[in-house]
């Protein structure tokens, strides 16, 4: 993990080798899954150096096990993803309206 992040920021790999910080929003239990959700992070005073046609959205990944240890993978089911986003934005909203 990063110290440029706290304790609520992780770093991934993609496919091709790139890090990237993700900074977790929120966890959720839906239909026996584990869900987290995050949003790219970018480093306090680097604002500017985000380049302005990256996309910032929500980011959900699901949490399986592999091995004995958890991953996190993509959701390649559309629907599924869909599914978890509305739940997703429903816990987030809430939130926000407490």
């Amino acid at each position: 993990m990063s110290e440029d992040f706290g304790a609520n920021y992780i770093t991934i790999m993609d496919e091709e080798g790139n890090e990237f910080e993700l900074e977790h929003l929120d966890t959720l239990e839906y239909k026996g899954e584990t869900y987290m959700a995050f949003f790219p992070a970018v480093p306090e005073g680097k604002q500017e150096e985000a380049r302005p046609d990256e996309e910032y959205g929500l980011i959900i990944l699901k949490v399986i096990h592999e091995n004995g240890e958890e991953e996190l993978s993509t959701l390649d089911d559309e629907t599924e993803l869909e599914e978890v986003y509305q739940q997703f934005m429903e816990l987030l909203f809430e939130e926000d309206e407490e």
